[in-house]
């Protein structure tokens, strides 16, 4: 490997990546083999064969970033001998929305093309997120609920709330934080020893979305009662918050 041959493949893959985040489309395909084959995010699974596929994939992601998405380079790695190089490197690509320690994950293949380099071979991919993890997470999340309420915690309470939650209450539909807080704090005044849980709570994740459901087992001064409770929640810059809540008591039907 020549310094030379490092240099010109980081500055190949620094000009790719700036083009790239100002929906540039000649640079960002500049330097590309005409057979090229990427391994992208998104579907076919089979990958995208050819510069002209390559052109296509990229209109949608331009008008992503143009709404204030992030593609930029955190670390980067080059490897040149003879004709052959690779290059793999670590991204932050997301909006202010997403968990700021999530990276685009990126491996090039490279052959020489006279004097310069071209990009033979790209393969993007995000980690899969470990939903187990994640999963327990949301746990938590309930579990801080039934300490803040034992407590008559108010603010911790709705601390796990999205500002436009959505909340059908077993008296009224509620939306906003501030509104689902006041059904809260009148929840709260019911009796002196106020608790809850959810025995059977079950939780599935997928990505950034995850649902849980089970029977509220709710108690007030002694008196227990049940209810039926699903909650929707979204991952939103690495925490977990309730987005819907849906409890109901069962009814005779007429």
């Amino acid at each position: 490997m020549t310094t030379t041959d490092e240099q010109q493949i980081r500055a190949l893959i620094e000009r790719w990546a700036a083009a790239v985040h100002a929906g540039d489309m000649e640079t960002t395909l500049a330097a590309h083999a005409e057979d090229i084959v990427m391994f992208d995010v998104p579907e076919p699974d089979d990958g995208v064969r050819g510069l002209a596929a390559y052109r296509e994939t990229w209109p949608g992601f331009f008008e992503w970033q143009a709404s204030g998405g992030s593609f930029e380079i955190v670390e980067l790695h080059v490897e040149a001998g003879g004709d052959i190089a690779f290059a793999w490197a670590l991204l932050r690509c997301g909006t202010s929305d997403d968990d700021p320690g999530r990276r685009l994950r990126l491996t090039l293949g490279l052959r020489r093309s006279g004097d310069g380099w071209v990009v033979a071979h790209e393969h993007h991919s995000f980690p899969v997120a470990d939903d187990g993890r994640s999963a327990e997470h949301v746990r938590a999340v309930h579990e801080d609920w039934y300490a803040a309420t034992v407590a008559k915690d108010l603010d911790g309470i709705v601390a796990h709330l999205a500002d436009d939650v959505v909340s059908y209450e077993h008296e009224d539909d509620v939306t906003g934080a501030d509104a689902v807080r006041t059904a809260c704090a009148k929840g709260l005044d019911r009796g002196t020893d106020v608790a809850w849980t959810v025995p059977d709570l079950q939780i599935h994740v997928r990505e950034d979305l995850a649902v849980g459901w089970g029977h509220n087992r709710m108690e007030h001064d002694g008196e227990v009662s049940w209810s039926r409770g699903t909650r929707v929640f979204r991952k939103r810059a690495g925490t977990w918050e309730l987005v819907h809540q849906h409890v109901s008591f069962p009814v005779d039907a007429p």
